[in-house]
């Protein structure tokens, strides 16, 4: 066991605690990754905040990158001195979703108050999403990292752990958007904008951004929407006229149950509702099913984008490279682990599209 320095939940709802913490070495398939950034995604704060419920004390961050430092005896196609994108999706392979290239379903349990971390004392601290990147290292599985090519910076890379693959694989992979569709996005924060981008890439003809923020949808335009209305009265109306039908696709990133009460009223026929953004448990949403039924509609939830990592994240740095792929404009700010209390309450205005913690 090594000693790492950590950002710890002891309680839901109150800030951090930068402490000392134990961190064993890789075994079997797993690696060890020495941290160069980790992104703050609201799943994160969610989550810290108890609305989720979860084990304490626990360590929380999934949007992580860094130098692979060690790897178990049986790892496989990852090597020392990798550059990596780590991730929360742990896959067995075997199972049948991973066996149908759903790993972001994998039906292989993981209890996080078993992983790789202790408190100094040997007492249970959880391994939060697989990952507990909100520290100067982790250990996870290798299926859950990704090698970097060069040319990506550690904190741009970071943002393709969670917020990028989740917003541009709703659109491809989930929502299957084709050249001339079009499209509403509910919600431009960082996954919202990168919903955007996604219908981009996927040739949408109309992209229209929904938000309550008209800052936020002055960004969601530079990052390639081709409409913003403003969330007030019945924006739907709104959408419609400006795409002269219902969507195609409405991609809903934001976790608010009465979001997805409105979401149906975008819609064109035979149109699908995407349901990225995750609001509490226990909080529920109503449908006249009648309609759905009536006019050939549906419902899709998207888990991470529905991704395969080691297939799309190397798209996904490709256009980025290409300049296709806004990564360093979703960046807000760089923060140090002991400032992650700060770079949370900013992140919670909800003026910052991404902020990381550097290490």
């Amino acid at each position: 066991m090594s000693h790492i320095k950590a950002a710890v939940c002891h309680e839901f709802g109150q800030p951090f605690i930068i402490q000392d913490i134990e961190i064993r070495s890789p075994i079997d398939s797993e690696v060890e990754v020495t941290l160069a950034a980790c992104a703050i995604c609201h799943s994160d704060i969610t989550f810290a905040e108890g609305h989720w419920g979860g084990s304490l004390p626990a360590v929380y961050g999934h949007e992580a990158a860094g130098t692979v430092t060690a790897v178990g005896p049986n790892t496989k196609d990852v090597s020392l001195g990798d550059k990596v994108v780590v991730t929360l999706i742990r896959s067995c392979g075997t199972c049948p979703s991973c066996a149908s290239a759903r790993p972001t379903n994998c039906e292989e349990g993981y209890d996080g108050d078993l992983g790789p971390i202790k408190t100094t004392d040997g007492g249970k601290l959880h391994q939060a999403m697989a990952c507990g990147g909100f520290a100067e290292k982790v250990v996870v599985d290798a299926s859950q990292v990704v090698t970097l090519p060069d040319g990506i910076g550690m904190e741009a890379a970071s943002l393709l752990a969670c917020g990028v693959i989740t917003g541009v694989g709703a659109v491809v992979n989930a929502a299957k958007v084709r050249p001339g569709q079009d499209v509403v996005v509910i919600g431009a924060g960082g996954v919202g904008l990168n919903a955007i981008q996604g219908a981009a890439i996927a040739g949408a003809r109309r992209i229209v951004a929904v938000d309550m923020e008209p800052s936020k949808l002055d960004v969601a335009k530079e990052f390639g929407a081709t409409d913003a209305v403003l969330a007030t009265g019945e924006p739907w109306n709104e959408a419609k006229k400006l795409i002269g039908r219902g969507a195609d696709a409405v991609l809903v990133t934001v976790g608010v149950a009465p979001v997805y009460d409105q979401a149906p009223r975008y819609l064109a026929k035979g149109g699908n509702i995407v349901m990225v953004g995750m609001p509490a448990s226990g909080a529920a949403s109503s449908y006249e099913a009648a309609n759905f039924a009536a006019a050939g509609q549906g419902m899709i939830g998207s888990k991470m984008g529905d991704v395969v990592i080691k297939r799309d994240i190397p798209w996904m740095v490709d256009l980025y490279k290409q300049g296709r792929l806004k990564l360093d404009e979703l960046i807000s700010g760089t923060w140090s682990l002991e400032q992650i209390n700060e770079a949370i309450e900013d992140t919670k205005t909800g003026a910052a599209k991404r902020n990381v913690i550097v290490f």
